[in-house]
């Protein structure tokens, strides 16, 4: 891994921090630079191909606690194999911009078959997080986003209703039509078949140039607008202790609502995202999958189906006591990113004059 890093404003003492899921490494020091080089080697075991590298640039400070510089998050999907790439260093949230860029050269080397039946187990937890805070502008960011979801529901029931009451003859026709060949034809194997038909539509609409995402994300962007804020608070004195325990449990209280508001919000973005191809390896997997349910629905009468779910369920615990127990959708959905985190790993645009090519060309050993 090759690691360039600008700063304006004066030398630093900048350093690296590389994370993959829960390991953590970091490079040396380069003192009093503008523009250092690390030229370090990194070599992690990728456990989960959806996991998210993380690079961090700190300016080290003897006297405190390093001070940030800029971080940029990768997906490990998204990653060219050999390719020296530009990254323009993001702020905390990876909400904005700051100043630096910093150079890497990755390469990721996996098994396709491996890693698709590994999206269907539980996520590994991080060891270290941050501790939730309750913040107005995040509380209100979640409820926009909720408030999303919910209104796609509600346009989606408007125009199904808009048929039921001839808005449009020819649209109400075309309804009409397709319901009764639908319902006089319907077999359980259409469900999963629908969904395929949904997924292959978006394919070609995002293939021909007709990509609605551009929009979706632009809202998203608009959302985190002001993230970056420094929400601390000065310690309280002592004689105020009884206040402060109220303000405590109101505070947990929002955090559990901002936490449910962001998580029904992220598992309504994360099942849209997957029908408009965000992560395409993710997309693929859908389709195996949704076929291979077709033609199980279809060959397999549903009551042996719901008695093999049943005896799995019943005897997982039975055949493997330190079995976790799981759902294979949800944990399918966790790989899949919400709407922030597409915004948050995006890659900004670079200025021509930090294009890898010239900095080969000005160093050319």
């Amino acid at each position: 891994m090759i690691i360039m890093c600008f700063k304006g404003g004066g030398k630093s003492d900048p350093f690296c921090v590389v994370e993959l899921s829960n390991d953590r490494l970091q490079t040396h020091t380069v003192y009093k630079n503008l523009n250092p080089e690390w030229n370090k080697v990194f070599t992690f075991n990728v456990k989960d191909i959806h996991s998210v590298l993380e690079v961090t640039v700190y300016d080290e400070d003897r006297d405190r606690s390093a001070d940030f510089l800029g971080k940029v998050a990768i997906p490990l999907l998204s990653i060219q194999n050999g390719e020296r790439k530009a990254y323009a260093l993001k702020s905390k949230e990876l909400t904005g911009p700051t100043k630096g860029v910093i150079f890497l050269e990755i390469d990721v080397i996996y098994n396709a078959v491996k890693a698709g039946l590994r999206t269907l187990i539980p996520i590994e937890q991080k060891y270290i997080e941050e501790e939730p805070r309750v913040s107005k502008q995040l509380l209100l960011q979640n409820f926009n986003r909720v408030r999303r979801c919910i209104m796609f529901l509600i346009n989606t029931g408007c125009y199904i209703n808009s048929c039921f009451e001839w808005e449009s003859p020819k649209r109400s026709i075309c309804a009409f039509l397709l319901f009764i060949v639908v319902v006089w034809n319907f077999e359980l194997c259409m469900i999963p078949l629908a969904l395929l038909f949904l997924l292959a539509w978006n394919y070609v609409l995002i293939a021909s140039g007709k990509d609605s995402r551009q929009g979706d994300m632009q809202a998203v962007e608009d959302l985190l607008e002001g993230e970056d804020e420094d929400f601390d608070r000065d310690d309280k004195d002592s004689e105020r202790k009884g206040l402060i325990d109220k303000l405590y449990a109101i505070q947990d209280v929002c955090i559990s609502v901002q936490s449910a508001l962001d998580e029904v919000a992220s598992y309504g973005e994360r099942l849209k995202n997957t029908f408009n191809w965000t992560v395409p390896f993710l997309s693929w997997l859908a389709i195996v999958a949704l076929c291979v349910a077709t033609l199980i629905v279809y060959f397999i009468p549903l009551r042996y189906i719901v008695l093999a779910w049943g005896v799995n369920k019943f005897t997982k615990k039975l055949r493997d006591p330190y079995n976790i127990d799981n759902n294979e959708l949800l944990d399918f959905l966790s790989r899949v990113p919400s709407d922030v985190q597409v915004v948050q790993y995006r890659e900004l645009k670079l200025d021509p004059s930090h294009s890898p090519n010239k900095r080969k060309k000005n160093n050319p050993g």
